[in-house]
């Protein structure tokens, strides 16, 4: 036993494997609406890696049974409610990070909403405002306000998670769709420049993903049916999928990658 664990040490590879997997160590990470569904899978693959992560929800109940399961896998956490759509609720997520963890090196921006369904031309105005605050404006108020901490710390990483709707809408989802194809603009717009200061930029658009937030996609058999016959690789996503590529964006493993959006779709055809 003692010699297979030397050998492991010895290894340059193994080496290499097991310093990756503690690479984010020391690091602080926020993750918004991350109490369940990719979220919470982003801050539990964050959180192994060895981040501190600073989970948070509209609600104080979910923010709560998030922090005891994450406490549960030895996984640093801190919690707090925000609504990202609201200025004072982002301003006190990143003061409340910066005064109990000591700053900020990480932010997965995730909080997304979906008010509507139908023919795109039904949709209001209302809804185009709700969706786009949300959505894409507070990603990129997040990330303005975050930047000067992360500056601080010699750098840091910025991961939008988009959808493969970006790429390709899904019917009904007009809007919605509409605002992920933004969050890759917003990505290619912001990389350039962040990268003076030492910060990345990058995004991830997953597929269908069996969390509550998509579930009207995957509980119809007829509808999930549909969706596998674009799929390689024969089964619906799961947020530990999404959360593993995000952990691996955020560390060291990708420190020449900036600017880039991963498709994790089960091998749907959306981009070249």
């Amino acid at each position: 036993m003692l010699r297979a664990v030397t050998k492991c040490f010895l290894h340059p590879v193994a080496g290499r494997r097991m310093m990756s997997y503690s690479s984010l160590s020391g690091k602080v990470a926020i993750v918004t609406a991350s109490t369940d569904g990719i979220g919470l899978a982003a801050a539990q693959a964050l959180g192994r890696s060895g981040a501190h992560v600073v989970v948070s929800s509209r609600r104080q109940a979910n923010v709560d049974k998030a922090v005891s399961q994450l406490r549960a896998e030895n996984i640093q956490v801190t919690g707090t409610i925000c609504n990202v759509g609201n200025k004072e609720d982002r301003e006190k997520l990143i003061n409340m990070t910066v005064e109990q963890c000591g700053g900020i090196d990480i932010l997965v921006s995730n909080a997304a909403v979906n008010p509507f369904f139908g023919n795109i031309l039904e949709s209001t105005d209302a809804v185009w405002t709700k969706i786009l605050d949300v959505n894409v404006k507070s990603s990129f108020l997040l990330t303005k306000l975050v930047v000067p901490h992360m500056e601080k710390r010699g750098g840091g990483s910025v991961v939008f998670v988009s959808s493969v709707a970006g790429y390709q809408p899904i019917p009904g989802l007009g809007p919605y769709s509409v605002s992920k194809t933004a969050l890759l603009g917003l990505t290619r717009a912001l990389a350039p420049e962040l990268a003076q200061t030492n910060i990345r930029v990058n995004c991830v658009a997953p597929g269908v993903i069996k969390t509550r937030f998509s579930s009207a996609l995957w509980q119809s058999e007829e509808v999930a049916s549909e969706f596998l016959k674009m799929l390689s690789i024969k089964r619906l996503g799961k947020p530990e999928d999404i959360g593993g590529v995000i952990a691996f964006l955020c560390s060291d493993d990708a420190s020449y990658i900036t600017g880039e959006t991963i498709t994790v779709t089960g091998g749907i055809n959306c981009r070249l």
